[in-house]
């Protein structure tokens, strides 16, 4: 093929397309995915509505219109506003707090109340009094954390559990410091422990778990047998 015959067979294709293909060309390019990722979502659709409804209504045209009636309107605007921002900002602290609640009293530890009572369970029968104690107290206060009685941070000590845990349950204040202490005392000063003691931190679980916590320290003192 000389040059000449494919210069002539390029002038014959057209630089320009005409409507049909233009279309066609537009909608193939349209149709990648980084333009609809681009294309704005239901959610943006709303917010800008709203933006645009609250530019309207603060034009000196509409206030003069609205008159006493703006107040109203503003405050049913900032109520439904202050809602959706509940809404959207309350699940992320939740699924925060979800994810603190994975450590324990100074450890990675994942397991329910239930499987932590299991545990201690097994752990007494081996007469392993020290393990045995250390779970069932993080039974405690996993038990807690579970009702949304308590909300303790990462590196809360079996004290700080003990004193947060005393407000939903005031009289069993006592009780929930000396399974504090049996706690420090088997993990970090190496006592051994013994039945009795665990005994002890296992009956204070059980009542934990039958009582219910009181809305204030008053209401549970009146409900308390005399």
């Amino acid at each position: 093929m000389t040059l000449a015959s494919t210069l002539v067979r390029l002038s014959a294709i057209p630089l320009i397309p005409d409507g049909d293909s233009a279309r066609r060309l537009a909608e193939q390019e349209l149709a990648k995915a980084e333009y609809r990722a681009a294309e704005p979502t239901l959610i943006d659709e709303w917010a800008r509505a709203i933006v645009d409804f609250l530019r309207n209504l603060f034009t000196p045209q509409h206030a003069v219109d609205l008159g006493p009636w703006a107040a109203i309107v503003i405050a049913i605007v900032l109520a439904a506003v202050l809602l959706a921002v509940l809404v959207i900002w309350g699940r992320p602290r939740r699924s925060r707090a979800r994810s603190a609640a994975s450590v324990l009293l100074g450890a990675v530890d994942d397991r329910t109340a239930a499987q932590l009572r299991v545990e201690a369970a097994r752990a007494a029968r081996e007469e392993d009094w020290a393990g045995a104690i250390v779970l069932r107290y993080r039974a405690i206060a996993r038990a807690l954390m579970e009702r949304d009685l308590i909300a303790p941070a990462p590196g809360a000590t079996a004290q700080t559990i003990a004193r947060e845990a005393a407000a939903p349950f005031p009289a069993e204040a006592e009780a929930l410091h000396a399974a504090a202490v049996a706690f420090d005392d088997v993990r970090y000063l190496g006592h051994p422990g013994d039945a009795d003691l665990y005994r002890t931190v296992a009956d204070t679980d059980e009542r934990l778990r039958d009582q219910r916590p009181a809305a204030d320290p008053a209401e549970q003192r009146q409900g308390a047998p005399a």
